[in-house]
């Protein structure tokens, strides 16, 4: 189901319907919820899409080196600490793949969230945000960005061509010695094949259906101010 779509039906039906109707408050409601609800589907097109004209519009896709080098400090700081290493290399000659998905579920991805959201915030896009909570309009997309991210990592390290090139290079003498290095490079090579539109794209899977939710309640808590002026304007003075 399409939440934007179903949002401007309704928002247009109670508009032609209060003129209809001569009704005020079914149109006044109508008019609000339509104004709501397209404001917020614009605030989430411009997110992912570059609007000419729109500062700060297409910030995920501007910002996709920022994205990079986060998951980079991630992966080195979290996942290939020197003790997990020593993990990793004391238990190679039991096993040909790494299992780094209980390591995975227990680290904490917050940061990342955050430091998405600081993106968003620190861009032009930040102050049209603010219309709207700022920062805490994104909270709701906190749990399935986490929850996404952590699926994502465990796939792109449970791939056989991940495991191969890491195996490659725990074979080598002296392992211990430049291990972190080789596989920062590794980690390098993967993500300069990152796009502006994978990244896009990666970002938008994540938590495209959950701002859906925006432009719902942008054309419900447009409907009720509709509602609420309407009345004001009736009101004998």
């Amino acid at each position: 189901m399409n939440k934007s779509l179903v949002t401007n039906l309704t928002a247009v039906i109670l508009i032609v319907l209060g003129y209809v109707l001569e009704n005020t408050f079914l149109l006044m409601m109508g008019i609000f919820a339509l104004s709501g609800a397209l404001t917020n589907w614009l605030a989430i097109y411009m997110l992912f899409e570059k609007v000419p004209g729109l500062v700060g519009s297409g910030v995920i896709p501007n910002r996709f080196e920022e994205f990079k080098t986060a998951i980079k400090s991630l992966m080195m700081e979290q996942f290939f600490t020197q003790e997990n290493i020593d993990k990793f290399v004391s238990n190679s000659a039991q096993n040909s793949k790494f299992e780094l998905k209980p390591i995975i579920e227990k680290v904490d991805l917050t940061p990342s969230y955050e430091r998405l959201v600081e993106v968003i915030m620190n861009s032009s896009f930040g102050s049209m945000l603010g219309m709207f909570g700022g920062a805490d309009a994104l909270t709701p997309l906190k749990e399935p960005f986490l929850t996404n991210m952590q699926s994502s990592l465990i796939e792109m390290t449970q791939t056989d061509e991940f495991h191969q090139m890491l195996q490659e290079e725990l074979d080598q003498p002296d392992v211990m010695a430049d291990i972190q290095a080789k596989v920062a490079e590794i980690i390098d090579a993967r993500l300069e094949e990152l796009t502006p539109q994978l990244v896009k794209e990666m970002v938008q899977k994540m938590i495209k259906e959950h701002l859906g939710w925006l432009v719902v309640w942008g054309g419900v808590f447009g409907a009720l101010i509709g509602l609420i002026t309407t009345a004001l304007m009736m009101m004998p003075l």
